[in-house]
């Protein structure tokens, strides 16, 4: 683990991603592959991503929009691109544990910092509906 003091020093810029999506017992589902940015924007980064996304046969482009709400030293509080609160995230260990509701399901989330070039995040979800977890491996452009 790699601790953080500037939150929005270290995510700034460009970053290629590969996400993994499998079921709980580790067989793939999908995968996507592409690119995010942190921008800065007033008190926050503005993460987007962008890239394909594969599920079975299906293909197709896919993006989203996050907004992490600086909140000083390694903190932010991360939204939505609607504005709906997604979860909390200090990064002062190198090291973070979220929760989400949503709904029925439960969306668990681990974020680890390994360097100054590389971080990944883990989102195990679990709800009458979905049963997955998604690994996620950023890496600086």
């Amino acid at each position: 683990m790699f601790p953080l003091r500037d939150l929005e020093e270290f995510f700034v810029g460009q970053w290629g991603l590969e996400r993994d999506i499998a079921d709980e017992a580790g067989s793939s589902l999908g995968a996507f592959s592409g690119e995010a940015a942190f921008t800065r924007g007033e008190g926050e980064l503005v993460f987007h991503e962008w890239g394909t996304l594969v599920l079975g046969v299906h293909r197709a482009p896919a993006h989203r929009t996050l907004h992490f709400r600086l909140d000083g030293g390694a903190r932010a509080r991360v939204h939505f691109d609607y504005g709906d609160f997604f979860h909390d995230l200090d990064l002062s260990s190198g090291r973070w544990q979220a929760q989400h509701p949503c709904r029925d399901d439960l969306y668990r989330g681990e974020f680890v910092v390994c360097g100054r070039d590389e971080w990944w995040q883990r989102w195990s979800v679990a709800g009458p509906t979905k049963n997955h977890v998604l690994t996620t491996r950023f890496l600086r452009r």
